[in-house]
């Protein structure tokens, strides 16, 4: 407050050279008792008032003298826009406000200043009752002599009394247990005491009033302890609820990335850390769009739901070299307005990875499914090389210091040598023995289909495929051996992938764009020259080297006919315990074996004692029980066929189509072969086979 604020204004003011008569005179007529006297210039000089009138009459004055000799020269003045609390204390009976020019321009009395200093008080007073009346703790006070003093609302609430009804009462008559008194007595506070009013616990803290070093009162403060412990356990439950959602958020296997509405990077995980190639203090306090810039990821997804207010999906790479599949959520508040962006990333080459092992291990298992059915039909006993030849010795010495090395081997021999047996003991004698063995027979798998069973196809590779795509054979020999029969028949087409996984360890599926690693062992085999097809331009020249880098040759069974009393004995056994039968062999049956060339080499022999001891009666099968051209120490005619009786001709027929069948699968391993070899076509042979129920053994 200013002192222009509560002068009065054109006051009263005395000319140096009136008469004391005459100022009394002003005095009595205006009921003041005092003025200002100034100059010509109208310039304050002094103060004229009652106290020097009674100065004159005490000293006995003539009436007439001029009130210059009485005055006050040295006056206190103000000026108009100086504050009243800078005179509110002084002892002042009254005070001239001048201008800048010294000249008077209004007068502050006694009275004017008591009345600021009431309104002062009063306004203190009522803001000081507001606040405590306003506080939500009990406040109460006593004089020296326990009378109440203070009694707020809070008060009046919890013991139902009104402040007016209890002020100046004994505190010990309207409430006793506040021990208030104690405080009075001792002199010593009393901090954080725990009391019972009215079956509730409060937290109490009494001190005593003092002034001037003396015991005055006292005051209490009570806060409701139920209150606290409320507060206390909703604190806690919120550290346990923000503890599981730190533990939640931080053991999610997605990376989580979370923004403000402005797109500043306000929280991430471990997990977002360990995808994105980063540490958290590349990323905290940093807006996305700066993210963006410095590369750290190609794309923000955070930044393009900001755009474009709504949920988003894009492919982002990372600065780390991975591409992660990431969503953005936007979260609005009530107006809205985006307040949080919450991403999820995950890194979709690990899944792409899982997907590849998935497809690998499906199609393992239709794999082994497909083996196990074959199984089913014969029971084999164990599947081990008969060795008795010096050249079968030494071919098995080379086999297995072959399998301890990765190279690749090409197996000749002709049809039936065993070739399949040789690649099955070097991948059960190589450090590959704990991964799959997968054999493909090139030339039994239609040219149309063979590609995408070797190499796999994507989704909508072609008509029919699987919506899910499939791995090859090639993915399913992962960490194993790939065993490819028949290689000589492989189309041209496909020697080219056949080369490129040979030289990169890569594969490309049917359909697909992306280049595949694939850790597997190659063993080929064939019964065809590969040398001459490479001249004759039907086979890559460049494969058959990479192909041929181990040769190893199966001789066939005529080279090495020791090892046929053997086979013989391994056959029969394992026929025997298959049909649960016990036939033998006689020793004129083994020698006419020896002295037979097996065009078809062991398989045919292997198929022909099967037969023996299915078709024959007696427990010994001797010569009489063997084919004609066998029992005749010679191979059959193949010029003319021989008729012995009349039969209807469909029965001839049929009878000799069968045993052109049965010789031909007995020699050859593959339809085309045979349908080359009989003049007609692959569809032929195999529809005239499943007539009769021939195949392979």
């Amino acid at each position: 407050m200013k002192l222009k604020e509560i002068m009065s204004s054109n006051p009263i003011v005395f000319c140096p050279d009136i008469a004391i008569r005459e100022a009394v005179h002003v005095f009595a007529e205006n009921d003041i008792d005092g003025a200002a006297v100034v100059d010509e210039g109208e310039k304050i000089i002094g103060l004229f008032t009652k106290t020097h009138v009674y100065r004159a009459i005490e000293q006995g004055l003539d009436m007439n003298t001029p009130i210059e000799i009485l005055m006050k020269r040295d006056v206190l003045i103000g000026h108009p826009d100086d504050k009243v609390e800078e005179i509110l204390y002084k002892e002042l009976g009254r005070l001239p406000v001048v201008d800048n020019d010294n000249k008077i321009t209004g007068m502050i009395t006694r009275t004017d200043l008591a009345s600021v200093f009431f309104d002062s008080y009063h306004q203190i007073y009522n803001e000081l009752q507001t606040i405590i009346d306003s506080t939500h703790n009990m406040i109460l006070s006593v004089d020296e002599k326990g009378r109440i003093k203070v009694f707020n609302k809070s008060a009046e609430k919890m013991f139902g009394f009104k402040a007016e009804e209890v002020k100046g009462k004994d505190i010990m008559k309207v409430i006793p247990s506040s021990r208030l008194m104690e405080v009075i007595e001792t002199g010593r506070g009393a901090p954080l005491q725990r009391i019972r009013i009215k079956d509730s616990d409060y937290i109490s803290n009494r001190s005593p009033i003092k002034k001037d070093g003396k015991i005055i009162g006292a005051v209490a403060v009570l806060q409701n302890i139920t209150e606290m412990e409320k507060l206390s356990e909703e604190l806690s439950h919120i550290k346990e609820l923000n503890e599981e959602l730190d533990a939640v958020f931080e053991s999610s296997y997605d990376g989580l990335y979370i923004t403000d509405g402005n797109g500043k990077t306000l929280r991430l995980n471990k997990a977002f850390e360990m995808i994105m190639g980063v540490n958290s203090r590349e990323f905290l306090g940093k807006n996305v769009s700066q993210i963006e810039e410095e590369g750290i990821v190609s794309k923000s997804v955070s930044l393009e739901v900001l755009k474009r207010k709504e949920l988003v999906t894009i492919i982002q790479q990372t600065k780390a070299g991975k591409t992660t599949l990431a969503t953005g959520n936007p979260v609005f508040d009530e107006k809205g307005n985006i307040v949080r962006v919450v991403s999820n990333v995950r890194d979709i080459t690990e899944l792409n990875m899982l997907k590849q092992k998935l497809e690998q291990f499906q199609g393992l298992r239709q794999h082994y499914e497909n083996q196990l059915r074959t199984l089913r039909l014969q029971y084999t006993g164990s599947q081990t090389l008969v060795v008795k030849s010096a050249q079968m010795r030494d071919l098995l010495d080379i086999v297995m210091r072959l399998a301890k090395f990765d190279s690749t081997i090409l197996i000749s021999g002709e049809s039936g040598t065993g070739k399949e047996l040789i690649a099955e003991t070097i991948h059960n004698n190589s450090k590959r023995n704990k991964g799959p063995f997968i054999r493909v027979n090139c030339g039994a798998i239609p040219e149309t289909l063979l590609e995408s069973e070797l190499f796999g196809y994507e989704s909508g590779a072609f008509t029919g495929a699987k919506k899910e795509g499939r791995a090859g054979y090639f993915e399913m020999a992962a960490d194993g051996t790939l065993f490819l029969d028949e290689i000589g028949d492989l189309p041209f087409n496909l020697q080219v992938k056949l080369l490129r996984f040979l030289q990169n360890k890569e594969i490309t599926r049917v359909g697909g764009g992306k280049s595949i690693k694939v850790d597997a062992r190659i063993l080929t085999a064939t019964n065809r020259n590969l040398i001459e097809m490479v001249k004759k331009k039907e086979f890559r020249e460049d494969l058959y080297y990479r192909l041929n880098v181990i040769p190893v040759y199966i001789p066939p069974l005529r080279e090495r006919k020791e090892d046929i009393p053997s086979l013989v004995v391994h056959f029969l056994q394992l026929f025997n315990r298959k049909y649960r039968i016990n036939k033998r062999i006689s020793p004129d049956v083994v020698e006419l074996f020896i002295r037979h060339e097996w065009p078809g080499n062991v398989r045919e022999l292997e198929n022909l004692i099967e037969r023996l001891v299915v078709i024959t009666t007696k427990e010994l099968i001797n010569v009489k029980d063997l084919p004609s051209y066998l029992g005749e120490g010679a191979e059959p005619s193949v010029s003319h066929v021989m008729v012995s009786s009349i039969i209807p001709l469909q029965e001839a027929v049929e009878s000799v189509e069968k045993q052109l069948l049965e010789r031909v699968y007995a020699k050859y391993s593959t339809t085309r072969q045979m349908a080359r070899e009989l003049k007609v076509n692959a569809s032929t042979v195999v529809r005239k086979a499943a007539k009769y129920g021939i195949s392979k053994k």
